[in-house]
């Protein structure tokens, strides 16, 4: 940066300080016709000869005059890349940069998109320029090195040819005269033509839509007309998915309304109980309970009390529910097989009779009856309760109980 000198303190600078020139970033570059530009040129002892050596180790006498010239179409950060290496191949650089005009460029290389005024200006606004020369010629010789004070050209190594030549650099690096700058790949005025020649129809419908007329772009009425029904339907989608991005998100906002509301109804405890109880009903469902087994009744008076737990296995209900072959081996165990004694009383000698006349009467199939049983039940029955008769009575149930169960 250079120093900051107040203007009562010039007089004291050092003979021997060089004078940075800043004026060149604050505006914009002179154009060599300019006072400013003549005014450099005339101070410039052209007389020293600078080699490459004294430029590239900084011993030079005086300010070193680089060119660089080009057409500077559309101009890109290439372009400015380009100046900036020039500007800053040697120590102490005064940049000139020559611009070739329309006529000569659209003779030797094609038409350009912006005239030549306006590739002037947008060069000579760039901050490393200090000197525009319009009109450059395409190829330099010396009264066009001498007239400007030309130490070295800079341009990229690429020969450049022409229909006269290989490369129009080629004296230039003869006489020791040439630095290289290096390109930017994939950045060129060809690759933004062809940007917009491949989406044509997209930069119509831009600037028709940005008010250019149909005349102004060249377009002819049918086309026009296509092209603003495809801006309309662009329109219209856009509108669509707007409103469907609206809807949406208002969805999202009343269904987060719909669960706060019904979370703090329920709340977390109902909510586990109805999941709890609908998983059950669920279950239920699918798996109902099994039919009863046969015999299941005996299980009804399992609940009944701890009295049922008491009664005799062998009741009248279980030998009814048993096989007729069990009921009469019962039978027998009951009231002659371990000799137990019968007539405790007339009562119950009475039912043991009826009860196995009755068991008797369901173990025999229907179709024929015992006549002697019979008879013997009558008589028992008949007898209403000597306890001498007793013996007697267990002697013919025991007789019946065989003959039932070899009948």
């Amino acid at each position: 940066m250079a120093p900051n000198y107040s203007p009562n303190e010039t007089n004291d600078i050092p003979a021997t300080l060089p004078i940075q020139r800043f004026d060149t970033i604050c505006k914009q570059a002179p154009y060599s016709t300019e006072l400013d530009a003549i005014r450099e040129r005339e101070r410039c002892d052209y007389t020293q000869k600078i080699t490459y050596q004294m430029a590239r180790s900084g011993t030079a006498p005086r300010m070193i005059r680089v060119y660089a010239d080009g057409i500077y179409d559309l101009f890109h950060q290439g372009h400015a890349r380009q100046l900036m290496q020039a500007k800053n191949v040697f120590p102490n650089v005064y940049l000139i940069v020559g611009v070739c005009n329309d006529e000569l460029t659209h003779s030797r290389k094609g038409r350009t998109v912006m005239n030549d005024e306006e590739r002037y200006e947008a060069v000579r606004h760039c901050r490393y320029v200090d000197e525009i020369v319009r009109d450059a010629p395409w190829e330099l010789d010396d009264e066009f090195i001498e007239k400007h004070k030309i130490d070295f050209v800079a341009h990229d190594e690429i020969p450049y040819s022409t229909d006269d030549c290989n490369d129009v650099y080629a004296k230039i690096k003869a006489r020791g005269m040439f630095v290289a700058t290096e390109r930017t790949e994939g950045v060129s005025t060809s690759d933004i033509v062809a940007r917009i020649v491949k989406d044509y129809d997209i930069y119509v419908r831009r600037n028709l839509a940005r008010g250019y007329t149909a005349k102004e772009l060249n377009v002819s009425f049918l086309s026009e007309k296509k092209f603003r029904f495809q801006n309309k339907m662009v329109e219209l989608k856009d509108k669509v998915r707007k409103g469907t991005d609206d809807i949406i998100s208002k969805w999202e906002e009343r269904s987060t309304d719909l669960i706060k509301t019904f979370l703090l109804m329920f709340g977390k405890e109902r909510i586990s109980m109805f999941l709890s109880d609908s998983k059950q009903r669920l279950k239920s469902a699918l798996s109902p309970p099994g039919s009863p087994e046969r015999g299941s009744n005996s299980s009804l008076h399992d609940g009944a009390g701890d009295d049922d737990d008491d009664e005799d296995p062998e009741s009248p209900d279980s030998v009814l529910d048993s096989p007729p072959s069990k009921r009469s081996n019962v039978l027998l165990r009951r009231h002659g097989a371990g000799g137990m004694p019968y007539g405790e009383g007339e009562e119950d000698d009475d039912d043991d009779d009826d009860d196995e006349a009755y068991l008797d009467s369901r173990s025999r199939p229907n179709s024929s009856y015992n006549i002697s049983v019979l008879a013997g039940a009558g008589a028992s029955g008949a007898g209403d309760g000597s306890r001498g008769s007793s013996p007697a009575l267990g002697s013919d149930v025991r007789t019946r109980g065989y003959s039932n169960r070899h009948y």
